[in-house]
């Protein structure tokens, strides 16, 4: 025999088909002709012996309903919470009808001891959630509607013990068309004429306004994004900057505790990385490499010996030279180094922080780095950082005693243009650009971290994270998806992911100790993300990917 045509049905023509009620809403309902008024009923509803109608109420079902109640209607009825077994008292309801109240959940089992329970309407109540087993035990169920509500989405296997269930009516929901739906679509193909079930995509905008038949469970996508416990390399290290040169990609380690630069390395053999050691010296802060040409330098910002460049003798694998003395002594304690090209022209900044030092941005020119301009002195400056503002080259620079400063190109070199206001302890700058616009990642130290946005003449903030303890908060792509990491000194570091309108959305923690550094590598097809230690072991996180469609 044919299972029934599943078709959608308002509870106004039901309740015709079912010969219950005969007058319209909001005037005196008239059950079976007969009308009712007053008899052994709750306050708020009028009841018969099989048939109670319940009016501008709530804090709960009613108690007191007759025992043997085959109908009920709920009508402007506000209900918090359906928990488990809140219609047990009324075992032999064949209806029951919840519409135009409020409803905030239907929990577990709430609708437990209803076996007989044929119709279901939850109706224009503003429900926004509903528990995976809410409809436990609903074995002789034929109709459904969740219609004209606040859902936007379904838990799993909601409807699997359904197996009666014909009639199916989700209407007038805000559903957002994600991976999590994507059990219903392959279920709604299992039921008589599915396409009448109703329902259409809020969002995303890929599916805003597509009706849910129209879907296919594959346009869903129903991926998870994690960073996993790869490897720890066996030292510390601070800073790490990527690179790359004639197609070999790498990143430069600075371990100031063993006193050298190391380059990291895939060994492919061994399916791990490793990282050698490249360059001796003496408490290296930072170790920066900067293709020039066919050249691979490394600038070694180091706090005794003076500051250096090396040049690597070779091709790949080998050895580094000496290239150049960087600052002829006038860099007392490098803290930072940046590079950018500029009007076609190499530049490299070195913030210092010492209390007399001046940071410098240098030229390459004739081989060599040499000064092309000095910053404002005294400022015990901490990190610089080269972007691009309204078209011009701009140059934000991070100090212990000021607020952060930008500076603006001009007529060859760089000018003071505007502070960002509020943030008066901010330890690095880091930017990234959504759709045209300029965004800074600001680390403090002991306050907030700020997410601030380019306006045309200064930032503004637009976000802050709570971030006590954190000395590097830094944007980057990794396996083509945005991510900002906040590392943390006294707490597991935090991954957010970048939203499209440049806010952050929190993702994973980290349990990264004591990060300076957050670097993408990639080798082969595999994607690593590279989190330096100050006081721990370099640790090295896998990019997973996995389906978690339903």
């Amino acid at each position: 025999m044919r299972s029934p045509k599943l078709k959608i049905s308002g509870h106004f023509w039901t309740l015709l088909l079912l010969g219950g009620f005969r007058a319209v809403f909001g005037g005196v309902p008239v059950f079976g002709g007969v009308p009712r008024g007053g008899g052994a009923c709750p306050g708020g509803c009028d009841c018969d012996r099989d048939s109670a109608w319940c009016r501008g109420g709530g804090g709960g079902v009613p108690r007191g309903l007759p025992p043997r109640l085959a109908t009920l209607s709920l009508i402007r009825w506000d209900i918090e919470a359906l928990l488990e077994g809140s219609f047990r008292h009324l075992p032999a309801l064949t209806l029951l009808l919840v519409t135009s109240g409020r409803l905030g959940t239907i929990g577990d089992g709430a609708f437990a001891g209803l076996g007989a329970l044929e119709y279901l309407f939850i109706e224009d109540t503003e429900l926004g959630a509903i528990a995976p087993t809410a409809l436990r035990g609903l074995r002789g169920l034929l109709f459904l509607s969740l219609a004209n509500n606040r859902l936007e989405s379904l838990p799993r296997g909601l409807f699997q013990d359904l197996g009666t269930l014909t009639q199916l009516d989700l209407r007038g929901n805000p559903f957002r068309c994600d991976c999590h739906l994507r059990w219903l679509l392959r279920w709604l193909p299992t039921r008589p004429s599915p396409a009448e079930a109703g329902g259409r995509c809020r969002g995303p905008l890929p599916h805003q306004g597509t009706p849910l038949a129209l879907l296919s469970p594959g346009q869903l996508q129903c991926q998870r994004h994690e960073l996993r416990p790869f490897q720890s390399l066996p030292f510390s290290s601070l800073g790490a900057e990527p690179f790359a040169l004639g197609g070999h990609r790498g990143v430069a380690l600075a371990q100031p505790v063993t006193g050298a630069c190391a380059l990291l390395e895939w060994d492919q053999l061994g399916g791990r990385f490793r990282a050698p050691t490249i360059i001796n010296s003496s408490s290296p802060v930072a170790c920066h490499p900067l293709p020039v040409g066919d050249t691979l330098l490394v600038v070694v910002a180091q706090l005794g010996g003076g500051s250096w460049v090396w040049r690597r003798s070779g091709g790949p694998g080998s050895s580094f030279v000496r290239h150049q003395a960087l600052g002829s002594g006038h860099l007392r304690r490098p803290h930072a180094v940046a590079a950018a090209r500029l009007a076609g022209h190499l530049y490299l900044g070195v913030a210092d922080s010492s209390k007399g030092g001046t940071s410098t941005v240098f030229r390459w020119a004739s081989g060599g780095f040499y000064p092309h301009q000095t910053l404002r002195p005294w400022q015990r400056d901490t990190h610089l950082e080269f972007l691009e503002l309204g078209g011009r080259p701009a140059l934000v620079v991070c100090s212990a005693a000021r607020r952060p400063l930008v500076y603006r190109w001009s007529a060859g070199g760089f000018a003071p243009h505007t502070d960002i206001p509020h943030v008066p302890d901010v330890y690095a700058a880091k930017h990234f650009r959504v759709r045209g616009s300029v965004f800074l990642c600001l680390t403090r130290f002991l306050g907030d971290a700020k997410v601030m946005r380019w306006e045309g003449s200064m930032f503004r903030e637009v976000q802050q994270v709570p971030a006590r303890g954190s000395l590097v908060f830094q944007p980057l792509v990794l396996a083509g998806h945005r991510y900002v990491l906040l590392g943390n000194d006294f707490a597991p570091s935090r991954v957010f992911r970048l939203g499209p309108a440049g806010r952050l959305e929190p993702g994973q923690d980290l349990p990264a100790p004591t990060p300076r550094a957050f670097v993408p590598v990639t080798a082969g097809h595999r994607h690593f993300l590279l989190a330096t230690s100050f006081k721990g072991a370099t640790q090295i996180y896998a990019h997973v990917t996995e389906d978690i469609g339903t």
